[in-house]
């Protein structure tokens, strides 16, 4: 009785070890995600293991110091050409100095001359545009004639188009708050502007552009194809004193049409997603949020995985088991090189992009579904590798929807590219200073993001359209779109 009293014991306290270190594991996993967070992501490149017969710079044969051994080389160097500085873009301005000698040269004969060219930078500068109207008396009484005034995107207001597509892209794309602008304008042209002045006109430009912004979203949801993700960003509500809201921007991009949408909620709930996908046919990308699974019973959506997102887990993974998240990443490795060749052999050949994809591709991403499921068992699930290991199984059926069509991408990385400009803003302007100020930040992140994915000045383009759009047929809007414009504003 004594012997198996002291076996209930052991047994107990092995049960409590073992739940220790696991609690142990999943602690350390959220230190080690916290100090990523504090010190800023690091780079997630990975270097495929060298084969096992092929020496390293750094392999110690032993550590006695090798005896000196005389030996003679002989080779010859090819020295690499140096290309100079790159070329001057052709359509600047030039302004010419000819600098004559110092020496009397009347009468000798000019041979050539020696250019150089330099940059010089002249300021940005306000220009006062002053409209005059001449008034006419019309004769016999019959009234008074004077031209009529361009239509301006905010009436009554002294900014024009130009100004005011400077001051969103200031904010929106070079991520400088409206405070700071304020203080250059006054530091280089003694103009003093007040920020609720600012604030006004860039929510009536959002006013003004919000049927355009609504044309954008139909012709996303219109794609066969989106990618969808979502990112926090701080907001001040007037009923939480001294602090602020967590709302979200949901993003959908179009690989397709190179479209993306931003769509502020205060939640991460799925009532945002469902409002915009509610009539959405097609491939939906996603990662593994469980707001995206609860659409895989909506018909004619059909979920994509994102492989990108399983590999960082493995990525992340590496302290807690480093050989075989390292095997992982090498799978990983493998998959995205042939990509890579199957991209530059196929080219726009979508057919043969499909058939090299099931030849070279599927067989890789069961492969590493195959590893999971033998090693899943001889590692703690609540460690580091054990929940990449989880997350990849659960997320293995829509990483077999990569195979369906050659026009899917194998991640969601070019959403996250359109993303980042919401993350470098954040460090700039914090917060937004209300839910309706949020919704203005997601339309023009929504205009600018995709004039950077076509290769569209943004503020050549939003001048245009400023100017343009208060008389454009609403029924043509989709005219007034960046994807119109990559061969008029190209970068």
């Amino acid at each position: 009785m004594r012997l198996e009293e002291l076996q209930k014991v052991c047994d107990r306290q092995q049960q409590e070890n073992q739940a220790l270190k696991s609690k142990l594991a999943a602690q350390k996993i959220q230190i080690d995600q916290l100090l990523k967070l504090i010190n800023g992501f690091k780079s997630e490149r990975h270097v495929s293991s060298l084969p096992l017969d092929q020496p390293t710079l750094f392999d110690v044969e032993s550590s006695s110091t090798p005896e000196p051994v005389e030996e003679q080389i002989n080779y010859t160097r090819l020295k690499k050409q140096h290309h100079g500085r790159n070329k001057l873009p052709e359509h600047l301005p030039v302004k010419e100095v000819i600098i004559e000698p110092e020496q009397d040269v009347q009468g000798l004969t000019k041979i050539g001359e020696e250019i150089t060219e330099t940059l010089e930078y002249t300021p940005a500068s306000l220009v006062k545009r002053r409209t005059i109207r001449p008034k006419y008396a019309q004769p016999k009484g019959e009234g008074i004639i004077i031209g009529q005034l361009p239509t301006r995107p905010i009436e009554k207001s002294i900014a024009e188009a130009s100004l005011l597509s400077h001051i969103l892209v200031s904010k929106y794309v070079d991520h400088l708050p409206l405070y700071r602008q304020i203080q250059i304008f006054k530091r280089d042209f003694g103009w003093q502007a007040s920020q609720s002045t600012f604030c006004d006109w860039v929510s009536a430009c959002c006013s003004l552009l919000e049927p355009l912004y609504n044309t954008l979203k139909q012709k996303i949801i219109s794609s066969a194809y989106i990618q969808a993700d979502e990112s926090p960003i701080k907001v001040l509500d007037k009923d939480k004193a001294g602090s602020t809201h967590q709302g979200y921007q949901w993003v959908y991009h179009s690989p397709l049409h190179k479209l993306v949408l931003f769509n502020y909620r205060k939640g991460r709930g799925q009532q945002g997603p469902k409002e915009i996908l509610e009539n959405y046919q097609g491939y939906l990308q996603c990662d593994g949020y469980k707001v995206y699974d609860k659409f895989a019973s909506q018909e004619n959506i059909i979920l994509v995985g994102c492989l990108v997102h399983a590999r960082r887990k493995f990525f992340d993974a590496q302290n807690n088991d480093p050989q075989r998240a390292k095997h992982a990443l090498n799978l990983f490795s493998k998959i995205y090189t042939k990509e890579k060749q199957i991209n530059q052999q196929a080219e726009q050949d979508l057919d043969l992009k499909q058939k090299l994809r099931l030849q070279e591709i599927v067989p890789l991403i069961k492969a590493i579904k195959s590893w999971i499921e033998q090693e899943s068992l001889k590692v703690l699930p609540k460690s580091a590798i054990g929940k990449a290991m989880t997350y990849y199984l659960k997320q293995y059926h829509k990483f077999e929807t990569i195979s369906l069509d050659s026009r899917l991408e194998l991640d969601n990385n070019l959403i996250e590219n359109a993303i980042r400009p919401l993350a470098l803003g954040r460090k700039n302007y914090l917060f937004a200073g209300s839910h309706k100020a949020a919704q203005n930040t997601a339309m023009l992140y929504s205009f600018f993001g995709s004039c950077k994915i076509n290769n569209v000045n943004p503020r050549q383009w939003l001048q245009y359209v400023l100017e343009n759009v208060p008389d454009w047929n609403i029924q043509n809007l989709n005219e007034l779109l960046p994807d119109n414009f990559s061969e008029i504003f190209k970068v």
